[in-house]
């Protein structure tokens, strides 16, 4: 079984994998030439993307047809890592290595950003978070409030919908709605990111408490947190 944190980063590592392989996408419909420099727009010219600048990325193969499938796969690679491979051991490093490489290859700026943000949140849960335990050991002195405890299950649906409100909500509303409005997608990636690192600060504070909000055991006179261990 899950726990909140691990369901947090996989969840959030899957939406990062499947932005990567759009990039991947329209980069392969480029065809096979030579990219105008590091920086390049992974769909030049489509309205459906004009409102996220024709989605920019940057690759260091010095060809879009290459460039476009190494960041499917990638994508994919990293999909997989996060929902079969994220409980062991080196997993958190295989997220970080993963989200260089779809950075180097044409992936996007976002999503391996958001990669490196989730392997950070991995490396603060683990070990307990590989065994599906309570954080122990040096986790625990962060003494995480409490409410965050209560609010990670709201907070990682907000997070959700802040994201795919972000993409693909702000390219829905330009295409055929015709909103385009710069200060609605600046308000829309600062709720994204901000609601992401509530949810993986809440997800922390969830486990750390057994994936309980907030039990208190009475032990000599003094409340205490009421860990549950898995048999």
């Amino acid at each position: 079984m899950k726990n909140a944190i691990q369901t947090t980063v996989s969840t959030f590592g899957v939406l990062a994998g499947l932005a990567g392989i759009e990039h991947g996408v329209g980069e392969i419909l480029q065809g096979s030439m030579a990219p105008g420099g590091l920086v390049i727009q992974s769909w030049p010219g489509s309205d459906f993307f004009t409102a996220v600048s024709g989605e920019p990325a940057m690759t260091v193969i010095p060809n879009l047809l290459v460039t476009g499938i190494l960041a499917m796969l990638l994508s994919l690679l990293f999909i997989a890592w996060v929902t079969v491979y994220l409980p062991r051991k080196y997993s958190g490093w295989g997220m970080v290595l993963l989200s260089i490489a779809m950075l180097l290859a044409g992936a996007g700026f976002g999503p391996p950003l958001l990669g490196l943000i989730l392997s950070a949140a991995w490396f603060l849960a683990a070990p307990a978070a590989r065994v599906h335990a309570p954080q122990t050991g040096w986790l625990a002195y962060l003494r995480l409030p409490r409410f965050l405890a209560k609010v990670w299950r709201w907070s990682y649906y907000a997070a959700l919908a802040a994201w795919l409100s972000m993409f693909p909500g702000s390219s829905i509303l330009y295409y055929f709605f015709g909103v385009d409005n710069a200060t609605l997608l600046v308000v829309l990636i600062f709720a994204a990111f901000g609601l992401l690192l509530l949810a993986l600060l809440a997800g922390l504070a969830y486990d750390s408490r057994g994936g309980s909000p907030a039990p208190v055991q009475v032990r000599g006179g003094r409340s205490v947190p009421q860990v549950a261990v898995e048999k």
